[in-house]
């Protein structure tokens, strides 16, 4: 095993962007693997669902560009993961299109890997139906309804089918969903690194220099693992890592911030150490990884809800801000009256949220008090189609501008629309609504690769 292994996190997700001397400056350092993360699902479910990427395609090309050319003249791997945003095979085919045809403008040659991690129906009822799927809290056990219910199902590769890929010799891996960690973790898993040391260095890395003390834009990440401890520092002069930087990315997007679970095992970071080498550069330690009873694969799923219609409204009255709770109600009562009378028994859900109270924790609020003088009112109506949700809407916004209150005598209009016409479709809407493992047969059994020589 050699002493130490070099690598740089490009940027935080693929399309954010990155100074492309970040990643000149990481090769003049003997950066051994470019990576990036080009997935998430900070934005919900709309990417998987409709298989298109966060952000644009001149964005990502860009990204891509800076990195491919870099790495093929090096001779270093670049590995990607979560094509796409969601990973899904229409979003993974967007990202190797875009990989072949800047292949070919800067004439660049090398053996490219896709793999693939878009599952079908057929094989996750498998698993179901063999008793191999686990719910994920809250979740319940997963049905034959729910997988039938779904648009697309993505799993959620671990280090293995990376290095497989990078075992057969390709340079240029572009995964499906995986671990963000993952992307990190499998070639110096490969060369025979603690895994303990390398996952925490994988989490670190994962969002670039996101775990710099102040960051002003996405950036690149350089590690450098030791065999008992990593460091790791900014490109970009002028940003730095703090102990308390690092510590505190550890526990980013973590539900514990000491147990960190991949499919593999769980990463302990209790008695992680994060120590200043430098002003710019942490070196961590201390880290321990427990390796799993039972291999598991997280999978992501998504269906359609319905179809959307907002309507956004400002309230200033003060006397319907200090009521809101019963004026609400009111509301609630008369839209019921209002459609009992117009669409009959067709379904539909009406969701309202009050920004300036709880809009953005719901339930979750611990001071649901309005403090302000005005408020915004954010309706959201879902049905079975967008006519449908739409006329809903109509009826919504129009009983709730006059809703009337005790103060008043008369006809009001107690709310504000910043727009015109009031209601505003938003088209279908999906939500994510598999939280599960399954167990595979084998870390790669879920996911297929396939190489091409460019």
């Amino acid at each position: 095993m050699p002493n130490t292994f070099k690598l740089v996190a490009a940027t935080g997700m693929l399309g954010s962007g990155f100074r492309a001397e970040s990643i000149d400056k990481a090769i003049e350092l003997g950066a051994q693997m470019i990576g990036c993360d080009a997935g998430s699902t900070d934005s919900g479910p709309n990417g998987l669902a409709q298989g298109k990427s966060h952000f644009s395609v001149a964005a990502v090309r860009r990204d891509v560009s800076n990195m491919l050319g870099r790495a093929v003249k090096a001779r270093i791997p670049l590995v990607i993961g979560s094509a796409g945003t969601s990973g899904s095979d229409k979003s993974l085919a967007s990202l190797v299109e875009i990989v072949r045809d800047i292949a070919r403008e800067q004439d660049l040659h090398f053996k490219l890997a896709i793999i693939h991690s878009e599952l079908s129906k057929d094989v996750v009822l498998e698993h179901v139906r063999g008793g191999r799927s686990r719910p994920l809290t809250p979740s319940k056990p997963l049905t034959d309804e729910d997988v039938d219910e779904s648009l697309h199902i993505v799993a959620m590769m671990g280090v293995e089918p990376i290095q497989e890929a990078l075992k057969a010799g390709a340079q240029v891996v572009l995964a499906g969903r995986s671990s963000d960690t993952s992307i990190y973790a499998a070639l110096p898993l490969m060369k025979g690194f603690d895994p303990a040391v390398v996952w925490h260095m994988a989490k670190i890395l994962e969002c670039g220099a996101a775990a710099v003390a102040v960051r002003l834009a996405p950036d690149s990440m350089m590690a450098v693992l030791h065999e008992d401890s990593f460091d790791v520092f900014p490109m970009r002069d002028d940003y730095r890592c703090t102990p308390q930087s690092v510590a505190s990315h550890t526990l980013y997007e973590n539900a514990d911030p000491f147990d960190l679970k991949e499919p593999s095992g769980t990463l302990i970071t209790r008695d992680s150490k994060y120590q200043a080498v430098s002003d710019r550069a942490v070196n961590v330690s201390g880290s321990r990884f427990e390796p799993a009873s039972e291999y598991t694969i997280k999978i992501e799923g998504v269906r359609q809800r319905g179809w959307s219609t907002i309507i956004p409204g400002a309230v200033r009255d003060p006397y319907i801000i200090s009521n809101l709770d019963s004026w609400l109600a009111q509301l609630n009562e008369n839209i019921k009256i209002r459609l009992s009378n117009t669409i009959g028994d067709k379904k539909y859900e009406i969701v309202t949220r009050v920004y300036g109270r709880n809009g953005v924790m719901g339930e979750l609020e611990p001071d649901p008090t309005i403090k302000g003088h005005e408020i915004l009112i954010l309706w959201d109506i879902i049905s079975e189609s967008q006519e449908l949700s739409h006329t809903i809407a109509s009826s919504v916004s129009h009983l709730a501008v006059h809703n009337p209150i005790p103060k008043w005598n008369g006809l009001i209009s107690g709310v504000a629309y910043p727009y015109s016409p009031n209601e505003i479709n938003r088209g279908p809407v999906y939500e994510f609504h598999l939280n599960h493992v399954l167990v595979p047969d084998s870390p790669t059994s879920l996911f297929s690769t396939e190489f091409e020589e460019l």
